[in-house]
């Protein structure tokens, strides 16, 4: 029901079709072996309950059921463990013959943090001091569930700064906190991280021994999302609530929204340089880390098609693909999905 209230999704849609993927699976992944893809990352909607393609299935993407939420305030009580349970065995019983790679969940920390913090996203709760911006809560009651991470990088602002102790702390909060506390902590030790409890002291729950045991060890990878940088600096004295209008004002007229301007022609939309440029310097780069001894396993773009994207709805354009919304949702490959072609045949 949260995409239904007014105000909260850019363009004021929903995501009851989004881009059709129920109905048009086999287009896309036709599109996908043409480009010559060999895995696809996707969801199973819990609420809704592919050949020469390995699946990667996240189990839960944000989307718990409604009637949950109504029941018991979905991932505010206990009882959502044993419903997960349920719905994880489901999927398991009746794609466990053809999916091998499941994902957990879907970047727990924005789920949280922007669900039941900031009141951004569904369901739409918060703290007392976001006031207006939605209906009830208390981040102090925020659900922890224990994977992709999600993660930003938050160099110093310029390469003439110096790293000092806050850049420091700004990493390990946002970026080592998230591995440690979903990996390194609870998932291998089987509690949170020290240096985490020694910030946030008594709000953060204790685990039981049986829960301590059940966690520990019980996962078989980790997926890292990331998206783009946060620049950490010293903050000005300001009397100013959102510290972000003390800021570059450049930095809201600077972006690519070519890429997202829905008055282009189709084919102007179809030219997408700076994404190619985007994916041939960050591959370029995940190749010098493998060289360098990382483990990775693997690299999903974000995303195959244009999609419904959370609260900024239709607005913005991630895809390879283009989606014509005014046209029965046909595709269109973008010159990026052709450059990847290229690229994976090399």
């Amino acid at each position: 029901m949260f995409i239904f209230r007014i105000d909260k999704i850019a363009d004021e849609s929903n995501g009851d079709v989004a881009v059709g993927s129920y109905h048009r699976y086999q287009e896309d992944v036709n599109i996908m072996k043409e480009i010559g893809m060999d895995a696809y990352r996707f969801s199973i909607s819990w609420s809704r309950i592919l050949p020469s393609l390995e699946p990667f299935v996240t189990i839960f993407h944000w989307d718990s059921p409604q009637a949950l939420e109504d029941k018991y305030g979905g991932f505010l009580s206990n009882h959502i463990v044993e419903e997960y349970v349920k719905y994880a065995e489901v999927c398991f019983t009746e794609f466990g013959d053809r999916v091998r790679r499941w994902i957990t969940f879907n970047e727990p920390w924005t789920f949280c943090s922007k669900g039941y913090a900031t009141g951004e996203f569904a369901p739409g709760r918060c703290s007392p001091w976001e006031v207006g911006r939605c209906r009830a809560g208390d981040s102090g009651r925020s659900p922890t569930p224990p994977v992709t991470i999600s993660s930003s990088p938050t160099p110093p602002p310029s390469a003439s700064t110096a790293p000092n102790t806050r850049h420091q702390l700004c990493l390990l909060f946002c970026l080592f906190h998230r591995l440690t506390l979903f990996v390194y902590g609870s998932l291998t030790g089987g509690d949170y991280p020290r240096s985490m409890r020694a910030l946030v002291g008594k709000r953060l729950p204790t685990f039981t021994k049986q829960q301590s045991e059940s966690v520990r060890g019980s996962f078989d990878f980790i997926g890292l999302n990331y998206y783009t940088a946060n620049y950490a600096d010293d903050l000005m004295s300001s009397n100013c609530r959102k510290t972000s209008y003390t800021t570059d004002s450049r930095t809201n007229l600077t972006r690519v929204d070519e890429l997202n301007n829905k008055n282009a022609s189709l084919e102007e939309a179809l030219k997408d340089e700076p994404r190619i440029d985007y994916y041939s310097k960050h591959l370029l780069n995940v190749n010098r880390a493998i060289k360098e001894g990382v483990d990775v396993r693997g690299y999903f773009a974000w995303s195959l098609l244009d999609n419904f994207e959370w609260i900024d709805g239709y607005t913005v354009r991630f895809g390879l693909i283009f989606v014509d919304y005014r046209d029965d949702l046909k595709r269109y490959p973008k010159r990026s999905a052709c450059w990847f072609e290229k690229f994976l045949q090399k």
